[in-house]
């Protein structure tokens, strides 16, 4: 049941174009700093990706029947996936992005079953119990890439911490949204001064280098073709089967976990704009913009995307829920990703800025997976839940440690551990969990 909420719906009509293109450049600033920090955090290209998220935002928008003020930026939830294939190997990334793709059509593969059979019925193959703790496993497994990015140089990372921390808890209006752009970039100026002052050498830690700089152009064409899985396709690259399907099963695997993140961002969406949006256009079409925006990011060499909650959080701020104001923060990202010196500008950020900021992004995956388990109501004094969260929690750290090795194929925990806890969920008796769809 729908409930009208006071606000804007007609941005054009009731602002006119300047102030709607104000809005749509605020939403690029809600998105950038997460956006840009998968890249940064995976080896991929900044530009590609802000190209990426504009192609797949548009897309949405109309697949969505223009309904929908939706961002698509990078999803964090495939960090760990990018990790466990690539593990910072560049060689590696067209592995890792052929199986963004295919993450991707399982997306659409499940906008079909939905659309078939509903979503009562898929969802009980993947309830809370086991959603949640994959999704604690995600920052679990990437933790120590954060501990050892952020030990390069401690001091920029506890600023970067402290700043994301402080903005964070008394942020006010659009600082309080932008807690990590915060932390990156203040942590950044610090670092800049101090570069500036001891010649680089304080302490003898590394600071900030500017030779990414030197002689970049202001305006080029994003390489496309770098990481791009196209790769294997044109024989720029010889595709290794014992590597390229691990990698793809273990993408695929995170989809379906992220696919719930996906559905409870719609719910979110449509009570900020007081409109059942899982009705109209419905989770079929949402799942076929979101799935085919992915695997068009990843044929071109960029990360997954998802719904961002960081925008939804502007919608709710602002009260204008035209979702037109998204198509012009998506065509203005497209803008971006060909300015190349921005580019090379961000590549100057330290890692141990980067560092800092995954510890903090890091933990907050973790925690989302608490929650998910927490507002879900996961009952634990039902054995069987603790038995299906302990096997997946143990064989995704374990497996991380020692991959599963069979035959010319090597899993590494994530993907153990999904198989492990859909199987074992799927098998043992007891179920308690029924799929909600909030009207």
């Amino acid at each position: 049941m729908e409930k009208k909420v006071e606000g804007i719906y007609d941005g054009f009509k009731e602002l006119g174009t300047g102030k709607m293109i104000v809005l749509g450049l605020q939403h690029v600033f809600a998105m950038f700093g997460a956006t840009v920090l998968v890249p940064l955090l995976t080896g991929l290209s900044v530009s590609v990706t802000l190209f990426c998220a504009g192609i797949a935002t548009i897309w949405f928008h109309f697949i969505t029947k223009k309904k929908i003020p939706i961002f698509l930026g990078s999803s964090f939830a495939f960090l760990g996936a990018f990790a466990s294939v690539a593990n910072g190997d560049v060689a590696l990334l067209p592995y890792a992005t052929l199986g963004v793709a295919c993450a991707g059509l399982i997306y659409v593969l499940l906008a079909i079953l939905f659309g078939i059979f509903g979503p009562h019925k898929v969802m009980k193959l993947f309830p809370p119990v086991v959603t949640g703790p994959i999704i604690i496993l995600i920052g679990l497994i990437l933790a120590p890439t954060g501990i050892s990015s952020a030990s390069a140089n401690w001091i920029l990372a506890i600023i970067a911490i402290a700043i994301i921390i402080v903005v964070n808890i008394y942020g006010k209006g659009m600082l309080k949204i932008l807690p990590i752009l915060c932390g990156i970039f203040g942590a950044y100026i610090i670092g800049v001064i101090i570069s500036l002052l001891s010649g680089n050498a304080l302490f003898g830690l590394s600071w900030v280098d500017f030779s990414s700089l030197q002689g970049a152009k202001f305006i080029s064409v994003p390489p496309f073709t770098t990481y791009s899985p196209l790769r294997f396709l044109f024989g720029a690259q010889t595709f290794d089967p014992a590597i390229g399907w691990p990698a793809i099963i273990t993408f695929i695997v995170v989809a379906v976990a992220a696919m719930v993140e996906h559905i409870g961002d719609i719910c979110a969406i449509g009570a900020t704009c007081g409109k059942n949006f899982i009705a109209d256009p419905g989770l079929t079409r949402t799942l076929l913009g979101d799935g085919i925006g992915t695997s068009i990011a990843g044929l071109l060499g960029g990360p997954a995307n998802t719904t961002y909650s960081e925008n939804t959080g502007v919608v709710a701020l602002t009260r204008v829920y035209d979702p037109k104001v998204m198509l012009i923060a998506a065509c203005l990202a497209i803008i971006l990703s060909f300015i190349n010196i921005f580019d090379a500008f961000i590549n100057t950020i330290p890692w141990s800025i980067i560092g800092g900021v995954s510890v903090v992004l890091y933990g907050m995956i973790s925690a989302t997976g608490v929650r998910t388990i927490v507002e879900n109501k996961v009952d634990f004094k039902n054995m069987r839940n603790i038995l299906v969260a302990a096997l997946i929690l143990v064989s995704g750290l374990g497996f991380d440690a020692y991959p599963l090795d069979i035959g010319k194929f090597s899993f590494g925990g994530l993907a153990v551990a999904a198989i492990v806890g859909v199987v074992v969920n799927a098998i043992l008796p007891g179920k308690d969990y029924e799929f909600k769809i909030d009207q």
